[in-house]
């Protein structure tokens, strides 16, 4: 039994391209009169998603138009939930509930950002530009991650991140 509800949980691909010189692919959210920042491709899991694996490679298809190999559990970040779009207003906060946020290391098989479908396509809320970064601490120090636990853990795990994609990880 936990002290708070999980009212929310999503699945985020912590997205590696290259083996020699590895990028991380993001997404640099602009929304008008805020400033940017960077996220990693995915979302929500949806009732109809077998599995939090499953919205992944969903959230992939639709905001990149991707497929991913090796998916790896990597990090868990939990954050009070403030809620979604058409909810009542703190409503979540308010009850003490909780979104839990699954990170993914993964590889990217293939993209093609012309099959990029779904709400950040079809309805954006402000600009979706996908992005990428030296998969290194100066990539990752050169844009504003979020969340900041995930900027932290990335720059204090690269390396070990990136054993997470070996071959003989099993």
């Amino acid at each position: 039994m936990t002290d708070r509800p999980v009212v929310k949980r999503t699945a985020r691909a912590i997205l590696i391209d290259g083996d020699t010189e590895p990028e991380m692919i993001l997404i640099k959210r602009t929304k008008p009169g805020e400033p940017p920042y960077w996220i990693t491709p995915g979302g929500g899991v949806e009732p109809e998603d077998a599995s939090v694996v499953a919205a992944l490679h969903r959230e992939v298809d639709e905001e990149l138009g991707a497929t991913i190999t090796h998916v790896v559990p990597a990090f868990v970040d939990t954050v009070p939930h403030t809620g979604d779009p058409g909810e009542e207003p703190g409503a979540a906060a308010e009850a003490g509930g909780v979104k839990v946020q699954h990170f993914f290391v993964c590889r990217l098989a293939s993209m093609d950002l012309s099959r990029r479908h779904g709400p950040e396509v079809d309805e954006p809320r402000g600009e979706y530009e996908v992005v990428r970064i030296p998969f290194d601490r100066k990539g990752i120090a050169s844009v504003e991650v979020v969340p900041p636990s995930l900027r932290e853990y990335l720059d204090a795990n690269v390396e070990g991140v990136l054993a997470l994609l070996a071959e003989d990880l099993g």
